[in-house]
C-alpha cells in the first residue's frame, strides 16, 4: 500500500488533455483503518496531515476533507509478524486508544449464532445526522472548564514531563485532547462544567498510548498508567 492508495492520485485524461484527481478512501466522514500497523510507514504517514489539519496536499494543491471527519483504527499486537509500529507523532494524533480484548462467552455465542456481521451493516440505522453530531460537538466545546480544572490538567501533563518514569511526557496536543475528552464526558453526564473526576475518567484512554515506561517494561496497561498519575498529582 502506498500513500496514493489512501489519499488519491491524479490521472491524465486524454479527452480533456489534463490531469484529473481521483479521490481516495480518505475523503469520507468516517475512515476505518483496519489493522493500521500492517500498513507501511509511508502509508501510515499519509494520515498525519489529514488527522491534524483535516486536509491533504496533493500535487501542491490543498484539498479539504469532509466535515465531520473521524479516523478510527485497529491494530494487531506488535509482536505479530508483518507489523510496523506507529510512530509517536502519529499516536499523538489519536484522541483515545481503547482496548476491546476478547468477547465474553455470551457475546461470542451471539456472534456464532447470528448472521454475518458484514450483512448486518446494510440494515444498521443511523443514530444521528451529521448536523446533529456537529451541534453536539459545539455544545461540548461550551462546557465550562474552570481555572482550577485547567491547573489540574497542566499538573498532570507537567508531572509526566518531569518524572523519570516515562521516556517522554505528554505533549501539548495530549493536554488539549485530555481537556476535550473531559468536556465530552461531562456533557454526556448532562453537566455544564468539568470536574476533576471527568479528567480522571478519560485519563486511561487518552494517556496510555502516549506514554511509554522509561525502563524495559514498555507500554504499561492503561489503568496502571492512570493510577500512577492520579496518585502522584493532587487535585488543586
Amino acid at each position: 500500500m502506498l500513500p496514493a492508495d489512501i489519499i488519491g492520485v491524479s490521472i491524465f485524461d486524454r479527452e480533456s488533455g489534463s490531469f484529473r484527481f481521483h479521490r481516495g478512501p480518505l475523503f469520507a466522514q468516517v475512515v476505518l483503518a483496519d489493522e493500521i500497523n500492517r500498513a507501511t510507514p509511508k502509508a501510515q504517514s499519509a494520515l498525519l496531515e489529514a488527522m491534524e489539519e483535516r486536509q491533504v496536499t496533493v500535487d501542491g494543491e490543498t484539498r479539504i476533507l469532509p466535515t465531520p471527519f473521524f479516523v478510527i483504527a485497529t491494530q494487531n499486537p506488535s509482536e505479530q509478524v508483518g507489523t510496523f509500529p506507529l510512530p509517536e507523532s502519529q499516536l499523538d494524533r489519536f484522541l483515545m486508544r481503547i482496548e476491546l480484548g476478547y468477547p465474553d462467552r455470551a457475546a461470542e455465542r451471539l456472534l456464532l449464532l447470528g448472521s454475518d456481521r458484514r450483512q448486518l451493516l446494510s440494515g444498521l440505522p443511523a443514530c444521528m445526522t451529521a448536523d446533529e453530531l456537529m451541534t453536539a460537538q459545539a455544545a461540548v466545546r461550551r462546557v465550562l472548564a474552570s481555572d482550577a480544572l485547567i491547573d489540574y490538567v497542566q499538573a498532570l501533563t507537567a508531572y509526566t514531563r518531569q518524572s523519570a518514569l516515562w521516556q517522554a511526557g505528554l505533549s501539548p496536543r495530549a493536554a488539549l485532547a485530555l481537556l476535550a475528552a473531559a468536556r465530552a464526558w461531562a456533557w454526556l453526564d448532562a453537566r455544564a462544567h468539568v470536574l476533576p473526576e471527568d479528567v480522571q475518567a478519560v485519563l486511561p484512554a487518552v494517556a496510555a498510548h502516549r506514554l511509554q515506561a522509561a525502563d524495559d517494561s514498555g507500554r504499561l496497561e492503561a489503568a496502571e498508567i492512570a493510577r500512577r498519575l492520579i496518585e502522584a498529582v493532587a487535585i488543586p
